[in-house]
């Protein structure tokens, strides 16, 4: 009896074991792997920081002679002449045409940025009974003549003087100038005292591609026919008495004429 209960005991001893080992029926077990370390972290980018351009000193001017013309007055002081200056965007070096004035011409060709499709020339019968190699402004009309001969011209047109500003008269050309400079006149500068006193030849300039300079004898008119930065200004009452014509005009009209012409202005 006492060794059946040595055995009841030891079997009871096992049972409670076993059934503490199991655990509650839900109770499962399991095994991992040890979690892999962290990555490092990405390394973030440096942002370098650029500093800007500073943009030239630009001011709108609303010219007497080129209402809304825009006047950088970084340039135009004579820089276009110092070797040690580039030329200005879109424009090269050029040797000056023999016939300008290099006193009142740019040694910088911008020909090449001129918009020649931009052209109001045309060959009609001349209306002006002028000699050929004449050229014959109609302020009414606003419209210029170069006389051809044989009853041909080629027409043009053109801006003129404001009221209080036109000029009318018989002169001749006494000066060419090539992607001229453009010094306002004392009268302008004493209505606009913050214009510059010059401006190097640029395509900004109010005296565009091509300028002549109208003479009465020795004596300067101060009156000119020139080309403009202002195109929409063509066929209107706009300048104070310049005859003003589109670039590619006043460049063709530039290589007809020469020192001399005789112009009539009506």
């Amino acid at each position: 009896m006492a060794m059946s209960r040595t055995k009841l005991l030891n079997s009871l001893v096992i049972l409670a074991g076993l059934a503490a080992f199991a655990g509650p029926a839900q109770a499962q077990f399991f095994f991992f792997d040890p979690p892999p370390p962290p990555l490092p972290p990405k390394p973030v980018p440096r942002l370098h920081h650029v500093k800007p351009r500073p943009k030239p000193e630009v001011r709108r001017e609303n010219l007497d002679d080129d209402p809304g013309v825009v006047v950088d007055l970084g340039h135009g002081r004579g820089l276009y002449g110092d070797p040690d200056v580039e030329a200005p965007s879109g424009g090269n070096y050029a040797a000056l045409p023999a016939d300008a004035d290099p006193n009142y011409s740019t040694p910088v060709d911008f020909d090449k940025q001129v918009n020649f499709k931009l052209t109001t020339e045309r060959t009609v019968a001349d209306p002006t009974g002028e000699a050929a190699g004449t050229v014959t402004i109609n302020t009414r009309q606003r419209k210029l003549y170069y006389s051809l001969g044989d009853g041909q011209a080629e027409q043009y047109s053109i801006a003129v003087g404001k009221a209080g500003f036109a000029w009318k008269g018989q002169a001749t050309i006494g000066r060419k100038a090539f992607w001229p400079g453009w010094t306002p006149p004392k009268e302008m500068i004493a209505r606009r005292p913050e214009l510059p006193d010059h401006m190097d030849g640029a395509l900004n300039n109010p005296l565009g591609a091509r300028a002549l300079y109208l003479f009465q004898g020795k004596t300067d008119t101060l009156f000119r026919i020139h080309g403009t930065n202002e195109p929409k200004s063509i066929g209107h009452a706009a300048s104070s008495g310049c005859i003003r014509m589109q670039n590619a005009d006043v460049i063709n009209l530039y290589g007809r004429v020469t020192v001399g012409t005789k112009v009539v202005v009506m």
